[in-house]
């Protein structure tokens, strides 16, 4: 492999790393405690206006671009004795805020909405929902609000309750957020109309489709609690939208087609409340209809545009309409090869594409008071970086507006001629400056370079190599602590590999977290690397491991390892993996498919057989195993458990509904049939990942677990 090896010198740690003294502790290192930047809390703009808030020491505080005065404008002392004037709890900490507009806040306690006037000094109790609730959603600017209580719907106004849809079938749910399992961008199942009065929901059935049996052992009697899991080439759920009127109480059902198993995402109102958005996909996800519905009969009104793609098209946002103009809206796809922007029509003319290159554009971010320049977020010139950009809708000019190194984080003033601008890049842990609309440095707010200038960590690199086909591959890799390149380490590779994922970031630490850190700072060389299958790349880059998981990937890995191998002070017959989920599913496959390569790994959730995954992303890359058997036996780990050598350790979350305890345990009697030895290792209660408290135990087994074998 002809290799590509440079260190970017922005992007490492500079040199008085030396004079660090501390070690971290693996419990400082699993929960951040006092090892993460200094950041303002809860930053945002004052509503309207040139102001902004932010919460320190239990006070909200008000900023100004034309000064550096900060006033305090409330402190919690205060607040807690209007609640208790109103009869209500009071609070320990300064609430989350949303500063809804100008000098007034609304803010969340328990299962109540309040609203605060810093003007005069008013809160008043705007609605209230059952402690029961789940998957509570406010509108604007009526604060109704929207939640489910099992699989039934209600709408809360002012405090009084509506039940809108009741299901006395528990395969029938309303407004339920694990329609078509969070694919898509979908991260609920309610969507408010803009002024607040219409309610679009999700109405979801699921006759037909599997119940994985997870199992809750906290009663002493265990209790079975299945989840609806449609496994890749079998049935699926169908979906539909609904609309119902607070004004009348009445609903009505979108007329969206006949075809049970299209996939209905992107649900967006438009501006003025009459047409409902919806971004059809069939269920081999290569074709995708933009359709408007009539919010008010629920009838089909037509289709803007269709697009295709022999592999996949994934529709993740909605249609952005620029300051609220029903007459046109920004699209963002990947049908030139990267993510753009495309200017419609809302008849669905394209009007133009506006944004264009070997880059990808990530996010809109608004647009100035008369909506002709629009502001936005890509890495245009650095693959791992974030920037902002605006675009004048009358010359189409882009001008980069973010000129600092690394990844960055903006909010935009509501007349588009302020930003707070929030970023980080490997020697820089956060900073926050005020920024002009065009890009230069009114105010630095805050800097914080270093939080662990106190402790000892390793030598942070990113770089490139390049495999096979010549294309660059980024990669990290951490140093031990007092490194000495006369000695020879051993080495931990933290791999993902799948969709969706970035690892190495031009952030903070190269995007790697403390527990990485620790791992160097007990003496291993760690090393990740983002192959193909991995987002921010441009399509072609992603979509390479169609129908065949597992193979590139693997391939560009090992790239990584061939490099790794060529240093001198790595000891290669010491080499560990470890990764989580599709990371799991990479450990896995590494360790098999190389055997003798590596000594020890650990993996959590690891996806064993692509048949047991569930049906939209599992069909999005693999189709379905009918239609790809040759793919799907390729990728099952069942077929290389002969190979297995060294020690593997397998960690499952035992109420785990994304990666089901099923590929684990087949992976077990597998090993059983072949005489194979393996570890596994259950966390009951926990779910698709190990948090809270549990994690630190979870993250001393895994670096115990090397430490023993490795």
């Amino acid at each position: 492999m002809k290799r590509l090896f440079f260190i970017v010198a922005s992007l490492v740690l500079p040199g008085f790393l030396l004079a660090q003294s501390k070690l971290m502790s693996i419990d400082e290192a699993t929960t951040g405690t006092g090892l993460t930047a200094k950041n303002l809390s809860q930053l945002q703009w004052n509503g309207d206006d040139q102001t902004w808030l932010f919460v320190a020491k239990n006070c909200l505080v008000k900023g100004y671009t034309g000064n550096t005065r900060r006033d305090t404008l409330l402190k919690l002392a205060v607040l807690n004795t209007r609640l208790k004037e109103m009869k209500e709890d009071t609070l320990l900490n300064f609430p989350s805020v949303t500063a809804y507009k100008t000098n007034n806040f609304s803010f969340i306690s328990k299962n109540r909405i309040f609203s605060f006037s810093l003007a005069d000094g008013i809160l008043q109790k705007l609605n209230s929902w059952p402690a029961n609730a789940e998957n509570a959603d406010m509108a604007n600017p009526l604060f109704n609000t929207t939640y489910t209580v099992k699989n039934d719907l209600f709408v809360s106004t002012a405090g009084k309750e509506v039940k809108v849809e009741t299901s006395t079938d528990p395969d029938i749910s309303y407004g339920s957020n694990r329609v078509h399992r969070n694919e898509f961008g979908i991260s609920k199942g309610t969507f408010w109309s803009p002024s607040g009065d219409k309610l679009a929901y999700y109405y979801m059935n699921e006759k037909g489709v599997a119940s994985y049996p997870i199992v809750d052992i906290i009663d002493p009697i265990a209790v079975l609690d299945g989840t609806k899991y449609p496994m890749a080439g079998q049935k699926s759920h169908s979906v539909n939208v609904h609309v119902y009127s607070v004004a009348t109480g009445t609903h009505i059902e979108l007329q969206t087609g006949a075809d049970t198993s299209k996939y209905l995402t992107n649900v967006s109102w438009s501006p003025d409340g009459k047409l409902i958005y919806i971004a059809v996909l069939n269920r081999e996800q290569d074709s995708m209809w933009m359709k408007t519905f009539d919010s008010g009969t629920g009838k089909f009104v037509k289709t803007l545009f269709i697009e295709t793609d022999p592999k996949y098209v994934e529709p993740l946002h909605g249609p952005e309409f620029i300051n609220n103009d029903c007459a046109r809206f920004l699209w963002l796809s990947r049908r030139d090869g990267y993510s753009h922007f495309y200017l419609y029509e809302a008849s669905g003319k394209l009007l133009k594409q506006i944004t264009s290159g070997p880059w990808e554009v990530s996010s809109f971010k608004g647009a100035d008071a008369k909506g002709e320049k629009l502001f936005f977020m890509c890495n245009k010139g650095n693959p791992i970086g974030t920037f902002l950009y605006s675009l004048d809708l009358k010359s189409f000019i882009i001008k980069g507006i973010t000129s600092s190194t690394g990844s960055h984080n903006v909010k935009i003033s509501k007349d588009g001629l302020f930003i707070l601008d929030t970023y980080s890049n490997p020697s820089l842990a956060r900073k926050t400056e005020l920024l002009d609309a065009n890009g230069t440095v009114k105010q630095e707010l805050l800097s914080d370079t270093n939080p662990l200038k106190s402790y000892r960590i390793g030598k942070v690199s990113v770089f490139t190599i390049k495999n096979k086909g010549n294309t660059e591959l980024y990669c990290r890799l951490i140093r031990p602590v007092d490194f000495d390149s006369t000695k020879r380490y051993p080495v931990i590779i933290y791999v993902y590999g799948g969709p969706h994922s970035q690892l190495i970031t031009d952030s903070w630490l190269g995007g790697a977290g403390l527990f990485l850190n620790y791992l160097a700072e007990q003496g291993y060389v760690v090393f990740t690397l983002d192959n193909r299958g991995t987002s921010e790349r441009g399509k072609d880059f992603e979509q390479a491991i169609f129908r065949h998981v597992g193979d590139l990937e693997l391939e560009d890995q090992m790239c990584g390892v061939k490099y790794l191998k060529s240093l001198p002070w790595v000891d290669s017959t010491r080499l560990g993996i470890n990764g989580w989920s599709y990371g799991g599913f990479m450990t896995i496959s590494m360790m098999l498919r190389n055997p003798g390569m590596f000594k020890v790994a650990v993996c959590g959730g690891p996806v064993i057989d692509w048949k047991y995954y569930e049906v939209m992303y599992g069909e999005r890359y693999m189709d379905t195993p009918q239609s790809n058997p040759g793919g799907y036996k390729n990728a099952s780990l069942l077929n290389y458990v002969r190979n297995l050598s060294g020690k593997l350790l397998i960690i499952q979350g035992y109420q785990d509904g994304t990666v089901v305890p099923q590929n684990g345990l087949s992976f077990i009697k597998k090993c059983i049939d072949e005489g194979k030895q393996v570890d596994y290792f259950i966390y009951p209660g926990h779910e698709h990942n190990v948090r809270g408290k549990d994690r630190i135990h979870l993250n001393t087994k895994i670096y115990q677990y090397f430490k023993d074998y490795l």
